[in-house]
């Protein structure tokens, strides 16, 4: 229990080869349940996904092609917004980085929570074509951070925002892992094979589960959602901060 809440402290502290499996697991389930929640939510409610680019890239060059201008330039934004977010948030990194700032992806959690938190009133809007585009276009935004967040402290290990690189990664580690078992092969290589199937199958039922449980926590309380998961969000990297502060 004592290694469990330790690694949970540390899971926004350490970076790259100084963490462990379980500090990414900890860290990967955590955001994609959030991230999960908040994109399921939205499409829920307006009807757009703020996190699956390859979905809204598809779906621009079908507006582009059919000449719906206007909703090529709502779905370019969409990709837009993610893409800004991940640049402010790898800014903002290097800066710290610069200046040996240490906690800067707990305070960047921190940040993200702070943006979450205005979309529970933007959702409350009437319904309107500008109700919906800066809902998406902001958690898009919001989703881009995320993912420049976690993938910068992990080294690339960890994906939390959308299943199909989760995904790629779970079947290739299964067919690894299915090759050893077929060639009997026992030997140090099969645990971390073990441990990553089980990093990206824990990563993508977070995402599942979170998806489930915002829709169904957004048909109760509506907007409020938003700012149930700002909370999370706080609680998360306060985690870590306190970490940081012992």
């Amino acid at each position: 229990m004592k290694l469990l809440w330790s690694c949970k402290n540390v899971m926004l502290i350490r970076q790259g080869a100084n963490r462990d499996e379980l500090a990414d697991r900890h860290l990967a389930t955590s955001l994609a349940a959030v991230a999960g929640a908040l994109n399921a939510a939205a499409f829920y409610a307006v009807g757009f996904f703020s996190a699956n680019m390859t979905g809204n890239v598809s779906l621009l060059s079908d507006h582009v092609a059919i000449g719906d201008w206007l909703g090529a330039v709502l779905y370019f934004g969409i990709v837009l917004a993610f893409i800004l977010g991940a640049a402010s948030c790898t800014l903002i990194l290097r800066v710290c980085q610069r200046r040996t700032f240490q906690g800067s992806h707990a305070f960047l959690v921190l940040l993200e929570a702070m943006l979450v938190l205005p979309l529970a009133w933007i959702d409350m809007m009437p319904a309107t074509q500008t109700r919906v585009a800066i809902l998406v276009g902001g958690l898009a935004f919001i989703m881009g951070l995320q993912n420049a967040i976690v993938t910068h402290i992990s080294e690339a290990r960890v994906r939390t925002t959308h299943v199909s690189g989760m995904a790629t990664d779970l079947g290739m580690e299964i067919a690894v892992a299915l090759d050893g078992l077929r060639r009997g092969r026992h030997d140090q290589d099969n645990g971390k094979n073990s441990r990553k199937i089980l990093l990206h199958g824990s990563t993508m039922i977070a995402f599942l589960a979170g998806g489930i449980l915002g829709v169904v926590v957004y048909r109760h309380i509506g907007a409020l959602l938003f700012a149930v998961v700002s909370i999370i969000l706080v609680a998360i990297a306060t985690n870590g901060l306190r970490r940081l502060a012992r």
